[in-house]
């Protein structure tokens, strides 16, 4: 694989790149579904190919192929190049990259039971015998499933990065809905879509879902019939736990994505309103408020070994005592700001051009009480 990569980058370079990456991504997928007591879907995929990023002035070019040959790798390479010499040709200042040690490493996530190794069988037992449960219990649709990633990466890079990495995901879901008269009700476990991390079945173990399947539909049948919330002019709210992760993903998370901030990138979840000046002055929120994008966290979604850009993972301070000090970023974005590459860029798949990505954006505990 790194074989690929290297013959990818060496025919940017030879046609005019002042650097290039190239990462050969290969990555299988399992998912399973049921419905009330039947199994409703089972998908397993493979991806493996070749995506290639060169930089001449100003301008990126990414290039992708799932031909893994040295010839495809180099013809790859070279259309990477040429794209990157359109972009060069809208005027603007030579983008620069923020230094990072360069490193040949290799990484791979802790896993003490192969998701894929488990039988089908006794995951497929799991499922029906979940959605069983919640039917039993007064759901009127009731839907379990799971999902998993088995991804092997290879980065090269002109400055000689030679990283390899293995990262392997999973985790479930259950939905119980219960349908009354006049309004439908649905309560769902773990969390609102689910609980996934960079684990192995072991995580599923644990989230035992049959012990909770009776209890999430008992409760969905039980909110058909629950008395309105009070209304109030001004009160106190404690959020749960699942709705502050959704509030600090969308209200935090995406809006210090330094692309979004600089107008880089706007189509998948809208601009930001943070200015960059503003950042080490603005207050985000209270003095208790402080929040980390850390990539290091054993078993989150969004850990990592290196970023696909050959940045460390490390923790990167986003709030600290409310106010907002630091980015998700990449080393172009981080450069122009002026800032530490923050090992933020991701691409989801082979052929997706790396672009920053949230890692794992959370709250720290503070030390009072309720």
């Amino acid at each position: 694989m790194f074989d690929y990569a290297e013959a990818a980058v060496g025919a940017a370079i030879a046609a005019g790149a002042r650097y290039a990456d190239a990462r050969v991504m290969d990555r299988r997928h399992e998912s399973m579904d049921a419905r009330n007591g039947e199994i409703e879907a089972l998908s397993q995929d493979a991806s493996a190919g070749l995506g290639v990023r060169a930089l001449i002035g100003s301008g990126w070019g990414f290039a992708a192929t799932a031909d893994l040959s040295i010839e495809a790798a180099r013809g790859v390479g070279e259309r990477a190049a040429a794209i990157a010499r359109a972009s060069a040709s809208v005027p603007g200042p030579a983008l620069e990259l923020a230094p990072v040690e360069t490193a040949q490493a290799s990484w791979e996530n802790p896993v003490v039971e192969d998701p894929l190794s488990v039988p089908l069988g006794e995951k497929g037992d799991l499922l029906v015998r979940v959605t069983r449960t919640m039917r039993e219990h007064g759901a009127d649709v009731a839907v379990a499933g799971y999902d998993i990633w088995d991804t092997r990466k290879h980065l090269v890079s002109s400055e000689g990065h030679r990283i390899e990495q293995r990262i392997r995901e999973c985790g479930a879901r259950m939905d119980a809905t219960a349908n009354g008269e006049t309004e439908t009700q649905r309560r769902s476990y773990p969390g609102i879509r689910g609980q996934y991390g960079t684990r192995g079945w072991e995580l599923v173990r644990e989230l035992d879902l049959d012990a909770n399947a009776a209890r999430i539909a008992e409760e969905a049948r039980e909110l058909l019939s629950a008395p309105e919330c009070p209304s109030h002019d001004a009160t106190d709210l404690i959020i749960g736990s699942e709705q502050m992760a959704l509030q600090i993903h969308e209200s935090v998370g995406h809006a210090v994505e330094l692309d979004r901030i600089l107008g880089w990138e706007a189509a998948f979840a809208g601009t930001s309103w943070l200015e960059l000046e503003k950042m080490g002055s603005l207050r985000f929120g209270s003095e208790h408020m402080n929040i980390t994008a850390d990539p290091t966290l054993p078993g989150a979604l969004g850990s990592f070994g290196f970023d696909d850009e050959g940045t460390p993972a490390h923790r990167v301070d986003i709030v600290k005592d409310g106010i907002w000090v630091g980015v998700l970023s990449g080393r172009d974005s981080a450069a122009l700001a002026g800032i530490p590459a923050g090992g933020a860029v991701r691409g989801d798949g082979y052929n997706r051009l790396p672009m920053v990505r949230m890692t794992n954006v959370g709250l720290l505990p503070g030390s009072s009480s309720l």
